[in-house]
């Protein structure tokens, strides 16, 4: 990438539009300089990193609590280019399964890779940035894995708001719920967040811990600082 003073000092969108230019060679670097570009409302990761089968604890440990649901509905917000999805399909072979994400060529991709592979009827994906197009209490478990967070916070700055804020993710999380029925999961990994810092959580109880590693992401307050001796509490909470 272009990197010099002059770039630096030139306004947000600019810079993206160069770097745009700079990087058509390569098609992940342009769907990242894209989504700058664009900067979409409720943006928190813009890098579209996953794989599939990414977190199996936390896929079986909900698989085996609907056990007894006959036809569970499964959300993956922030779904990439699909490889959550069609892992939930393994875990859930009676599952409607829906994903949203805010990244039309994400969503692209998916929906590619679902036609190759014979198509789904029960396997939908939808471009939003949020879960206020669902229905209310519609949905089994909710899945936002490696969402509420970005990559430019992995150096732990002192503040995160330049990049995201507690808010936004307090407002989508409480989107997120509402489309929990009573009893429902929300599965949460790699969050900047912590969740019993939310409003909502007194709605919850915690069921399942997420292992924690040593390159836990940095976490930081309802006031967006950071907090030198906080832990993230990522994992499974059900609803009241």
């Amino acid at each position: 990438m272009i990197d010099f003073p002059l770039v630096s000092r030139l306004p947000p969108r600019l810079r993206a539009a160069l770097r745009l230019i700079w990087r058509l060679g390569d098609p992940r670097a342009r769907n990242l300089a894209l989504l700058e570009w664009e900067r979409p409302r409720g943006l928190f990761q813009p890098e579209p990193t996953t794989r599939t089968n990414r977190y199996p604890d936390l896929f079986r440990f909900v698989s085996d609590q609907l056990g007894n649901t006959p036809e569970p509905r499964l959300l993956s917000f922030g779904c990439s280019t699909g490889e959550e999805v069609f892992s939930l399909r393994r875990y859930f072979p009676e599952a409607t399964i829906r994903g949203l994400d805010i990244n039309g060529r994400n969503l692209a991709v998916a929906r590619r890779r679902l036609a190759e592979n014979g198509g789904d009827p029960r396997i939908t994906f939808a471009l939003a940035n949020s879960a206020e197009g669902e229905p209310t209490a519609s949905y089994d478990a909710v899945f936002a894995m490696a969402v509420f967070r970005h990559g430019g916070l992995n150096d732990a700055p002192p503040r995160c708001d330049t990049l995201i804020r507690f808010a936004d993710f307090e407002r989508c999380a409480e989107g997120l719920a509402r489309v929990l029925r009573p009893g429902g999961l929300f599965a949460i990994r790699h969050a900047n967040f912590r969740f019993a810092d939310l409003r909502l959580a007194q709605g919850f109880r915690p069921r399942i811990a997420a292992p924690m590693k040593r390159d836990a992401p940095p976490i930081y307050g309802r006031d967006d600082r950071l907090q030198p001796v906080a832990n993230g509490d990522d994992g499974v909470y059900e609803k009241l």
